[in-house]
C-alpha cells in the first residue's frame, strides 16, 4: 500500500511525457495579402461594382432583414446590403502539396 502512490505518479508522469502533439500554423491575416486592394470596398454601390468588374458569374437574392445579396466572380465574392459593399472576399483555392 505504501508504493501505491509513488507508482500512479510515476505512471500518470510518464503516460503525460508519452503524449504529443504537432502545432499546425495558419496565419489566416496572411492568405491574401498583396491582393485586397482589388476588391470593391465597402460602401461602394452596386451599378459601381458592375461597371468596375463587369457582370457577376452568379447572384444570389437577397435574404433577410437587411437584405443580404452575393456577387460571385472568378476568384472574389462581393456582399452587399441594399444596394451596398459590405464585404468583399477572396474564394478559397486549395493548394497542391
Amino acid at each position: 500500500m505504501k508504493y501505491a502512490l509513488p507508482i500512479l505518479l510515476t505512471s500518470t508522469l510518464l503516460a503525460a511525457v508519452s503524449i504529443q502533439a504537432d502545432t499546425l500554423t495558419i496565419p489566416v491575416g496572411q492568405q491574401a495579402s498583396g491582393q485586397q486592394s482589388s476588391l470593391p470596398q465597402r460602401g461602394t454601390s452596386t451599378s459601381a461594382v458592375s461597371q468596375q468588374y463587369g457582370e457577376p458569374l452568379t447572384r444570389h437574392a437577397a435574404v433577410g432583414e437587411p437584405p443580404i445579396s452575393r456577387w460571385d466572380y472568378a476568384g472574389f465574392s462581393v456582399y452587399f446590403e441594399h444596394d451596398k459593399v459590405v464585404h468583399s472576399v477572396h474564394q478559397h483555392t486549395p493548394r497542391n502539396n
